[in-house]
């Protein structure tokens, strides 16, 4: 089962309760964790394995070639993101804006395009027990992440293919990178907390997981900060609430040194023991 874990907005807890969650299960079944926010991955504050294996991302985009070139502005017609502009006698390539579809390449017609490639940033794989974790994190600079997590995907289901439970940490928001953490992934976890800002965003991450036709769940954490709208906002729009994780002192010291949660607080341990049983009554993990 691929489970992803996203958040409308940041800091609800989406990567506190990943690890723990992917460590405390994999007690029982073999586990991928998955750090899918690439621009700023942290789940590997928490876990500490060993490291199986590190290779840099790449992604390909055009070069113009001068010399082959006959200007004849095919490329720039074919480009749907505006990458490559004909501007009189001069082919402009933008890679910040290249998604590298190739059509300006393979539609030239004096192969005056060349893909090369271009650097977009590192993947590690660590393995602790049975779990697999793997992140990728971008370069400085790169613009784009949705490249690095298609390729941080691709890797996990080419490289980690029998796990029985995969578990995504997503990026916060609703942006196009939460599209791709999470469009082929068989139910969505909210994680939100009891604020109006929290409130606010569950609302556009619901929209958006309803958009892509996502069942899903919600998980209220730091219960005691705010008021109970939403509980009602999660009852009125029938989300079941899955968990909800209290606002404590000792919790926020832990995770404070780098700390887990689930073997060593009560609340946490059982909360995770409710989702990995709602988990498994959708025919997912053990």
């Amino acid at each position: 089962m691929k489970l992803a874990i996203a958040s409308g907005k940041g800091g609800t807890g989406k990567t506190t309760l990943a690890v723990n969650l992917a460590l405390h299960a994999a007690n029982s079944q073999k586990v991928v964790l998955l750090d899918l926010d690439v621009e700023e991955p942290n789940s590997g504050i928490f876990i500490k394995g060993e490291l199986k294996r590190e290779k840099q991302l790449v992604r390909h985009v055009p070069v113009w070639e001068k010399e082959a070139c006959t200007l004849c502005g095919k490329c720039s017609e074919v480009c749907r993101f505006n990458a490559v502009l004909k501007l009189g006698k001069h082919i402009l390539v933008m890679p910040e804006l290249c998604h590298g579809c190739y059509a300006c390449s393979e539609l030239c017609p004096e192969n005056a395009l060349p893909m090369q490639e271009s650097a977009l940033g590192r993947l590690r794989h660590h393995q602790i027990g049975s779990l697999d974790f793997v992140e990728s994190k971008m370069i400085i600079g790169v613009e784009m992440a949705t490249p690095l997590i298609e390729q941080t995907l691709a890797y996990a289901e080419a490289e980690i293919p029998h796990a029985s439970l995969q578990i995504r940490d997503c990026p916060p928001g609703t942006s196009c990178s939460v599209i791709n953490a999470t469009r082929d992934a068989d139910f969505a976890l909210l994680v939100t907390e009891p604020t109006p800002f929290g409130l606010h965003d569950l609302s556009l991450a619901v929209q958006t997981m309803r958009f892509l036709k996502k069942p899903m769940a919600v998980v209220v954490n730091r219960v005691g900060i705010g008021n109970d709208d939403v509980f009602k906002y999660c009852e009125a729009e029938d989300i079941p609430i899955w968990a909800s994780f209290p606002h404590e002192r000792a919790i926020a010291e832990l995770y404070s040194r780098g700390e887990t949660l689930y073997d060593k607080v009560d609340s946490i341990r059982a909360g995770l023991d409710a989702i990995l049983l709602q988990i498994s009554k959708l025919g997912g993990g053990k």
